[in-house]
């Protein structure tokens, strides 16, 4: 169905078509796909957990970004904080829901769904707060735009088709209802809408690849290294916790692959209309080439893990994976540090001072 995506690509020349479709996945077989799960689901307050494990770790991604000037200090600072809002957000909608449904059964798709509330949370609200902050810092005051705007994001997170699928499922559940006490003509256009999700999620995908050559290699190293990252995490829960299902375990090592959210950049492009100057917050274009990277990268570490789902059942090979991801993206910036140190002291020792500083530049170059 991917492939097929990328054939037609020549045919969906416009990105107002590629957003049709997103409309169509999102507002539609989408929420259709969780409400009809949800009403399959018996809800206890053990559920409370998942909001809030989603929440951990984009906070823990958050706080892993910091170390990207270390592994990766040749990005520069507005690069950086566009990382920084891309990197820990999660879009489990396009990159996971459907996986799960097709490999796991739809009570996953409904524990994905309550997980994504905490993110959803994080993604509108607290990635917002920051990036008005780090915009008020560089840019003049513009306190009565961030208040209005937060109201908005409120009203948009309340007014999300998939929450308020969510809300209505909830509150059936409440009153001991499911989806045979909805007469049979509207359960039934559910479930046709259900259906369709997986397929016009692959397509999508396929056809959404669109890749800037010239970041290609940093963006998979930045995104391998999240991956890795998410991997150990994921493999520590389960020596933490062994005595969980197998399908649950599943949830926690998928759930954290998802791709990076939209809506960062849907904040990042907010702030860059607002800026006058040519310094900018963020670097928009480079968050739209990590976007396009991010989705099929997710993908493929997805269907990897649900493939081979006795393999990654075992926390060891969970833990092996993710070290070696870690090193591996790690391992073209380190030589590319030593061989700057290298050159660095044998160009520039014993030289006089005009040849110091032409040396100097030329080593930075090298560097860049």
């Amino acid at each position: 169905m991917i492939g097929l995506g990328l054939l037609l690509q020549r045919k969906i020349s416009t990105s107002d078509h590629l957003t049709g479709l997103k409309v169509l996945i999102l507002s539609l077989a989408l929420p259709a796909t969780i409400f009809v799960a949800l009403l399959n689901v018996e809800l206890s307050e053990n559920m409370l957990i998942f909001p809030m494990m989603a929440l951990l770790i984009n906070g823990i991604l958050l706080g892993a970004t910091y170390l990207n000037k270390y592994l990766f200090p040749s990005i520069h600072s507005a690069r950086r904080r566009t990382l920084m809002m891309l990197l820990p957000s999660l879009a489990p909608g396009l990159s996971c829901f459907p996986f799960l449904s097709e490999y796991l059964g739809e009570e996953s798709v409904a524990l994905a769904a309550l997980a994504d509330v905490g993110n959803k949370l994080f993604v509108l609200l607290l990635l917002y707060l920051l990036a008005m902050h780090w915009y008020h810092r560089f840019n003049s005051n513009q306190e009565v735009q961030s208040k209005s705007k937060i109201k908005q994001l409120l009203v948009a997170l309340i007014s999300e088709p998939i929450n308020m699928v969510m809300i209505v499922a909830i509150l059936m559940l409440g009153f001991g209802l499911n989806l045979q006490a909805l007469p049979e003509s509207i359960s039934g256009v559910i479930l046709r809408l259900s259906s369709i999700m997986a397929p016009l999620i692959l397509l999508f995908i396929g056809l959404a690849v669109k890749i800037n050559r010239k970041d290609f290699g940093l963006i998979i190293q930045l995104l391998s290294v999240r991956s890795g990252l998410l991997f150990l995490l994921s493999g520590f829960f389960i020596m933490l916790i062994p005595q969980l299902s197998p399908s649950v375990m599943l949830l926690a090592i998928v759930f954290p692959q998802s791709s990076c959210s939209f809506w960062p950049f849907a904040h990042m492009s907010s702030v860059n209309g607002m800026e006058e100057g040519k310094k900018k917050t963020f670097d928009i274009s480079f968050a739209l080439s990590v976007l396009a990277v991010s989705l099929p990268f997710s993908t493929v570490a997805i269907l990897g893990v649900l493939s081979f789902q006795s393999f990654a059942l075992d926390p060891y090979h969970l833990l092996g994976i993710g070290a070696t991801a870690i090193l591996l993206a790690s391992l073209p910036q380190l030589i590319a540090r030593m061989r700057f140190v290298t050159f660095k002291n044998i160009v520039i020792e014993e030289q006089t001072p005009n040849q110091k500083e032409i040396a100097i530049n030329e080593v930075i170059t090298e560097a860049t």
